[in-house]
């Protein structure tokens, strides 16, 4: 059985192998077998791993948020905090170029979703509170980046983390 770093390897070639594909098609047109050639894995391996296209991309989206995380030395990473606003717009304009590709392949659900995963604790049925407040923030976050997404990055990360901080404490 592979461990979880292998496993979350095969993953994101599964989920590279898509961001390059939809560069040129798109994402309904794309076979399991282009995948998986692609990717460099067995057709085993996708089905045992993910359910859809927007699944792996999703999971893309995880990963580099914990890796950015990681690499920052981010002290909160799972869970709304202002004094990470900054940060939040830096690495996602750092990653612009796989944003537009996603967006382009109208996969907007799956950067929605990689928020609700990486914000919702897994006890978030023990902690209402914390549930609520983290729902209300993966939500507005999204909304914003989404927002920003649409008006092709207008605003500077700096200004960015500005409008959210007027939002927030207004």
């Amino acid at each position: 059985m592979p461990n979880t770093k292998s496993n979350d390897y095969l993953k994101e070639c599964i989920a590279d192998a898509i961001l390059v594909l939809i560069k040129d098609k798109p994402i309904e047109k794309i076979t399991v077998d282009e995948i998986v050639k692609k990717a460099g894995v067995g057709r085993a391996t996708y089905f045992r791993t993910f359910h859809s296209k927007a699944e792996a991309i999703t999971f893309k989206f995880v990963k580099m948020w914990e890796q950015y995380a990681e690499l920052n030395d981010l002290k909160v990473r799972d869970q709304f905090d202002i004094n990470n606003a900054l940060d939040f717009f830096e690495y996602n304009y750092s990653i612009r170029h796989i944003l537009d590709i996603v967006y382009a392949a109208g996969l907007q659900e799956a950067l929605h979703d990689s928020f609700y995963q990486i914000m919702m604790p897994p006890d978030h049925a023990h902690d209402f509170m914390r549930s609520y407040r983290e729902k209300f923030y993966a939500h507005g976050l999204y909304g914003l980046l989404d927002e920003w997404i649409k008006r092709e990055y207008q605003e500077t990360p700096a200004e960015m983390a500005k409008i959210l901080v007027e939002i927030v404490e207004h």
